[in-house]
């Protein structure tokens, strides 16, 4: 599957890995998710929508739609053996290590059926929620719930016994489902990145469906790649006010320190899935009445690209984003994971329909061929 030429650059950077009929993603193609512009599907379109476009290659008719909510809904309801499992791993833990051993432990226990992908997307908000809850609150969910959305129901499950304050009302509020449904939307899916890669190698050995999301759940953990978005937090909390984050970026880009949330491998001058998230940052930001972040954010987005020509990329202004709802940093991460499965679903099963072992060469740089030398004589 993929072609046999000289790698002149690293990451298989500008190689082509094979075809695909999902998205089509980089400068000159814009966004798109099966001939649909990303800017429309975030305007117009539920995320559920956007999950059964992706599967099903068509956007569903009404009566679709509800069916398929109607599947997600039913399993968001997580077995008594997964909730033991989500109750022994420690409160320390990295989120994203409790979302890759619940999907782990969901394919001991679960048929890889034609149910599958609605199986896991409707039970990923649920696993996060429960274990969260249980380990901060030491309560556990109900994952019932009116909520017909995943982006409103992950919401309400998160805060289901947060203290009050403007940030939980916020992301209780219509405008907090609006823009965690955006999110979901934005994250759902992009061609070949490193965990779609992943999964779709794993699906190539004809593994199973659940193996192949844990794979690209344990890619996506990276801070190269998902992790990202927490690390902009990082970058952008550590600043008092857009003259500290001025002096302070300077200093790291003088230092040749990493700025994550920057640049795409993808994109040449611009992510077009930033100006949307950025939109709705602030917006959460002045309905706070606290545009301290966004402020800082964009001092540096103005130094980076007047330094660098660098651009931000959905994980920048997605971290205050999802800071304003009350989401804790170590969440954002794992948020990608609930909607990019509906991309990984999407890619294995396409990987299945016309299915070669991915198997690349390598370009040897190790040492010419040597005489072996017996145990005694070696110094």
């Amino acid at each position: 599957m993929i072609q046999k030429k000289q790698i002149k650059t690293g990451g298989l950077a500008g190689v082509v890995a094979g075809k695909s009929s999902i998205s089509t993603v980089g400068t000159g193609h814009g966004l798109n998710y099966r001939g649909y512009d990303i800017y429309e599907l975030a305007k117009y379109a539920s995320f559920e929508e956007v999950a059964y476009l992706l599967l099903k290659e068509k956007l569903p008719n009404a009566k679709e739609l509800a069916e398929f909510k109607e599947k997600l809904i039913h399993f968001r309801a997580l077995p008594d053996r997964l909730k033991e499992v989500l109750k022994l791993i420690p409160r320390d833990a990295h989120p994203m290590d409790v979302m890759r051993t619940g999907v782990s432990f969901l394919g001991n226990i679960s048929a890889d059926d034609k149910l599958v992908d609605v199986r896991l997307l409707g039970i990923l908000p649920s696993i996060l929620a429960f274990w969260h809850n249980f380990h901060v609150h030491g309560k556990e969910i109900d994952t019932q719930s009116t909520k017909e959305d995943i982006a409103s129901y992950f919401l309400e499950k998160l805060h289901a016994f947060s203290k009050p304050s403007s940030k939980v009302s916020l992301a209780l509020s219509p405008l907090g489902t609006e823009v965690m449904n955006a999110s979901l939307i934005l994250y759902a899916e992009h061609e070949f990145n490193a965990s779609t890669f992943v999964a779709r190698i794993c699906a190539s050995t004809n593994s199973d469906t659940y193996s192949c999301i844990t794979a690209g759940i344990g890619t996506l953990r990276g801070n190269l790649h998902g992790g990202a978005n927490e690390a902009a937090y990082e970058l952008i909390s550590e600043f008092k006010d857009t003259k500290d984050a001025l002096k302070g970026i300077k200093a790291k880009l003088d230092s040749k320190a990493k700025i994550m949330g920057f640049g795409h491998r993808v994109y040449v001058d611009n992510d077009p899935r930033n100006v949307i998230i950025k939109s709705y940052s602030q917006k959460l930001a002045n309905k706070l009445n606290d545009t301290r972040l966004y402020d800082i954010s964009e001092v540096i987005e103005k130094e980076m690209w007047e330094q660098k020509k660098l651009f931000p990329n959905l994980d920048f202004y997605s971290a205050s984003a999802y800071h304003f709802l009350g989401v804790p940093t170590a969440y954002f991460t794992p948020i990608f994971v609930i909607s990019r499965t509906s991309g990984w679903l999407a890619h294995i099963f396409e990987q299945r329909k016309d299915n070669k072992l991915i198997r690349p060469s390598s370009e040897y740089i190790g040492l010419d061929k040597q005489s072996f030398v017996a145990l005694k004589d070696r110094k």
